[in-house]
């Protein structure tokens, strides 16, 4: 059953090895705010307020993940806007913070970077839906040159000098280095019920909800049948799935279970939810979260 209600990715939690190096980057780099912290985990939001957006927990000698093996491929934080993409642009250049790439996607413009461990980060700002490509029902995303000088001469003159990210900013979307793309599909099509929204891409497969370009973007970039990472490396630990709708969340509940499915519930953590493995080992933790009036 293809859900007819809009998902959302609601957080994701990373391993990281240093809460301190961490911390550094994802609060006076990319300006996200701390909600809270424990121990070694962190709870971190764009405007301050729960819920969080990122959840990083260290693991002492956490080691790098090995390149051919599953997991994350990049989280995406959503700006509202060109000029606030922009503002964040500058900042980082001015704090002299490497990236890896810039994109024009024809539905999106992103920005491609990695935290102090690795892990793969996209910052980007949608473009309006009616200027979306689409052909045959399927979105034509694009890999073209982003014009860089332009976004940050953009960034420069902006009149805004606040650290912090835009208050308003989400994750868009989340990209999973998988071992095999028609097995994903069954997971994330098939049981939790998504779209290909496109399967033109080499290598790639991206799905999602209610028309939008991906909210899950699936790879074998590194290699078919690759195993999943060790969990004494950095890296994904989960990611959630908010659905706004009750009767949708509860037919996902019944239908990994009538489908064998190993499921532990969480109603102690969020209010109606659970996890469950992906079949490359990735922990999705499905989500009831109601739309705010």
């Amino acid at each position: 059953m293809t859900l007819s209600t809009a998902i959302s990715i609601a957080n994701v939690h990373l391993q990281v090895s240093d809460l301190t190096r961490s911390l550094g980057f994802y609060q006076n780099a990319l300006g996200l705010q701390v909600l809270r912290a424990e121990g070694q985990t962190a709870w971190l939001s764009a405007n301050g307020e729960p819920p969080h957006l990122l959840q990083i927990s260290a693991l002492p000698n956490a080691l790098p993940r090995p390149p051919r093996t599953s997991g994350l491929f990049h989280v995406a934080f959503r700006l509202p806007d060109r000029l606030a993409l922009a503002r964040l642009f500058y900042r980082l250049v001015a704090l002299e913070v490497p990236f890896q790439g810039f994109a024009d996607h024809a539905v999106s413009e992103a920005l491609y970077l990695a935290d102090p461990d690795g892990n793969g980060l996209e910052l980007y700002r949608d473009r309006p839906r009616a200027d979306w490509p689409f052909t045959n029902g399927q979105v034509q995303m694009t890999t073209d040159p982003l014009d860089v000088d332009r976004l940050l001469h953009e960034g420069t003159h902006s009149l805004e000098t606040s650290h912090r990210i835009d208050p308003e900013t989400d994750i868009g979307h989340i990209h999973l280095q998988v071992g095999d793309l028609e097995r994903a599909e069954r997971f994330y099509v098939d049981l939790i019920g998504m779209e290909v929204m496109q399967r033109s891409y080499p290598g790639a497969l991206f799905i999602a909800t209610d028309g939008y370009h991906h909210h899950i973007g699936l790879n074998i970039w590194a290699g078919r049948n690759v195993p999943p990472a060790p969990e004494n490396t950095v890296g994904l630990r989960h990611f959630s799935i908010a659905i706004p709708d009750a009767d949708a969340w509860r037919a996902k509940l019944n239908k990994m279970q009538t489908a064998g499915r190993t499921i532990k519930r969480l109603d102690e953590i969020d209010q109606e939810s659970f996890a469950v493995k992906d079949d490359d080992s990735i922990e999705v933790r499905l989500v009831y979260r109601p739309t705010p009036p």
